[in-house]
């Protein structure tokens, strides 16, 4: 594998984006109001805090990936931890091999996002999602590392589908 040291500046968004993601939950965590900790096992309800603005505070522990996808407890927690390490060290292999700056930046947001939620799942058996925009006609509840996840993803499909014509025409 040939390292591309240009590369440099989206492997450090990773641990940016992972930090980010985990700083924002550990307030969550710590906030009494959300009840967080006690909620994990699902006996007791979560909190939710109601913020000015389209977006509100609720708890939530989410057992599966992205946004709910593929619920797991058990030893299915492990196993889909062990699913989403081998994507993200895929997707970190292409990073380091990447050409471009909206393919590294589309890559590192996914990279950080995967690693943030992948720290939730094997502390937890779940991870923290918070960021409610029920307001917004979104009806899922998600974190910074969904959010980094997401954008990544629109980015990248952009960069590979949308934009690959025009660089196929300029080689």
């Amino acid at each position: 594998m040939k390292f591309n040291p240009a590369n440099i500046w989206a492997l450090a968004l990773v641990p940016v984006v992972t930090l980010a993601d985990q700083v924002s939950k550990w307030l969550i965590l710590s906030e009494p109001r959300f009840n967080a900790l006690a909620c994990l096992d699902g006996t007791v309800a979560c909190g939710r805090m109601i913020v000015p603005g389209p977006i509100d505070l609720s708890m939530l522990w989410n057992r599966g990936m992205s946004y709910g996808f593929l619920q797991s407890e058990g030893i299915m927690r492990w196993v889909l931890a062990g699913v989403m390490l081998v994507i993200a060290l895929g997707f970190l292999v292409w990073l380091l091999r990447a050409d471009g700056r909206l393919l590294k930046l589309s890559l590192a947001l996914v990279v950080g996002g995967a690693f943030g939620n992948l720290i939730d799942r094997v502390r937890f058996g779940a991870v923290v999602d918070f960021i409610d925009a029920n307001a917004l006609f979104f009806p899922w509840v998600f974190n910074v590392a969904d959010a980094a996840i997401s954008v990544g993803a629109v980015l990248l499909f952009v960069d590979q589908f949308l934009l690959s014509g025009r660089k196929q025409a300029k080689a």
